[in-house]
């Protein structure tokens, strides 16, 4: 038997020619927009691409993919002479170390616009995210898939505009964790990349987010600078944007915070973490948080600070929707949903965008299956000319239908007043109330002090002295309020000594967490 010749050298047989063209491409790539450009965006003040993704992610596990991607530039022997990187980069990581998809528009190619994109690229981020149930982050800066009208000269024709990758986009929202950063100016599809997430942030300073930029608003008679039109000041405060921040590396630590509490997809179940909290601590202070006069203030997130893992509360959306507080924590490292009133804000009266933010946030606690606890302070529905014209009772409705609809296990706190409608959607009423009352609760229908005017409207005016006789009905319906006329009839589950909040919902993570699936 005889065998092929290996007289042939290992030279001749060997991919070292393209092994260096592929390192050569890879050095193209990492340039971006070039030293120019890349000197220009940290001039602002603004990381570069490739800089955000190593921060946002454990340190040496980005693994790129699609790097080479981009348009080379040929000589007349067909070399490749360079190397126009896509301005869009992607890859898997790990955040936490758990594994993610992250990504990052390239502000130095083109700003981000659609010319200098591949959309094929941007599309297969969105699919593997979805298909392999992995995290999102978008790292958003500039027009993000947004053309520009000098591109329809380029191409000689018009089109109807439709948006590669939307429906992965859809997909993802129904299924894994979506984080959006905008980290510059965002406009049209960049803006919309946004908002498409569960959680999302601005930079103070550096980041603007519109429909169209101010050149434009400017065609319609709107003459405002990029602050004005669409800066943290305006959504933050709108609920177009969940969160703003004073720096990158703070979104960076943010966004990986949000990731800490969620699974990483539906299917999956969020991580309890180990906790040095002692379930059975008593905070002393919540015996007097509370104050006795019912139209005084007092701080709901000191009570959340006394009640959930120390340094655990991770509240999200605080500058709009302010009559509720929204937020993760934990219970003996058991991450739960924190639905709380703010009785700082309207008297923690729910109007219509704090009745938006409350539905939004319980859908997001029962799409990735989170126990939600509910601290109450609740007088009711908004009332008056203005709730009116805002639809409050639309959007208020809406919440209490996302509170019945939620399917996983909800404990209520009824810190002080539960009145009306909007006092009824604590919890879902025709499940298994895992509800407590501190003494200080107070509830009904309709507040007494609003109503007994009303009331007894004909009693007072033949009353010889309406004004005593008033005293003395108030004084009798005082007696009646009381929480305890309320448990005698099991109106309420249980009234608790404050105290007891925390180890109480301790036990609650655990029975919850247990029939979580």
């Amino acid at each position: 038997m005889t065998f092929p010749s290996t007289s042939v050298s290992f030279a001749a047989m060997s991919w070292k020619k393209e092994v260096d063209e592929l390192s050569a491409r890879r050095a193209m790539a990492e340039k971006m927009g070039g030293e120019e450009k890349v000197a220009r965006q940290h001039s602002r003040g603004k990381m570069d691409a490739r800089a955000r993704l190593a921060a946002i992610v454990d340190p040496g596990s980005f693994r790129e993919i699609g790097k080479i991607a981009g348009r080379g530039s040929y000589g007349p022997d067909g070399e490749l002479e360079d190397l126009a990187a896509s301005n869009f980069i992607f890859g898997r990581a790990n955040v936490g170390g758990r594994p993610v998809v992250a990504s990052a528009d390239d502000f130095t190619v083109r700003g981000g616009a659609a010319d200098a994109a591949l959309h094929r690229k941007f599309i297969q981020c969105e699919a593997m995210a979805h298909e392999y149930r992995l995290p999102l982050i978008r790292m958003i800066d500039g027009t993000g898939g947004g053309g520009s009208v000098k591109t329809l000269e380029d191409m000689g024709y018009t089109y109807i505009p439709h948006v590669p990758g939307w429906h992965e986009i859809i997909a993802n929202l129904d299924t894994v964790p979506v984080v959006a950063l905008a980290l510059g100016p965002t406009a049209g599809l960049g803006a919309a990349r946004v908002v498409a997430s569960h959680y999302s942030i601005m930079v103070r300073g550096l980041s603007q987010l519109f429909a169209a930029g101010p050149a434009v608003a400017a065609a319609i008679g709107d003459t405002l600078d990029r602050e004005e039109l669409g800066g943290v000041d305006v959504h933050t405060r709108n609920g177009v944007v969940d969160d703003e921040v004073a720096s990158e590396a703070e979104a960076f630590a943010r966004a990986r915070w949000f990731l800490s509490y969620l699974p990483s997809s539906i299917h999956d179940r969020a991580m309890r973490t180990p906790c040095s909290d002692p379930v059975d601590r008593r905070d002393e202070a919540l015996l007097s948080v509370v104050p006795r006069e019912a139209k005084q203030v007092y701080s709901m997130r000191r009570i959340a600070g006394a009640v959930f893992d120390e340094g655990s509360f991770f509240e999200m959306g605080a500058r709009w929707g302010r009559a509720v507080i929204t937020a993760f924590a934990r219970l003996d490292g058991w991450p739960v949903a924190v639905l709380a009133s703010d009785p700082s804000y309207l008297g923690g009266s729910w109007d219509a965008k704090t009745s938006e933010k409350a539905e939004r946030f319980v859908k997001l606690a029962d799409q990735f299956r989170l126990p939600i606890v509910h601290l109450v302070d609740n007088p009711g529905f908004m009332i008056g000319g203005e709730a009116e014209r805002t639809g409050t009772i639309r959007y208020g409705v809406q919440a209490m239908n996302a509170i019945y609809r939620a399917s996983v296990p909800l404990a209520s706190v009824v810190v002080r007043r539960a009145y009306g409608i909007a006092g009824s959607a604590m919890s879902n009423a025709e499940r298994f109330q895992y509800r407590f009352a501190w003494p200080s609760g107070d509830w009904g229908s309709l507040p007494i002090e609003g109503g007994v005017e009303v009331a007894y409207k004909s009693e007072l005016e033949v009353a010889d002295d309406p004004a005593a006789h008033l005293e003395a009905i108030r004084e009798r319906l005082n007696r009646v309020r009381s929480p305890f006329r309320t448990a005698e009839k099991f109106g309420v589950e249980d009234i608790i000594d404050p105290r007891d909040t925390r180890p109480l919902l301790c036990e609650f993570a655990e029975l919850a967490w247990r029939v979580l699936d």
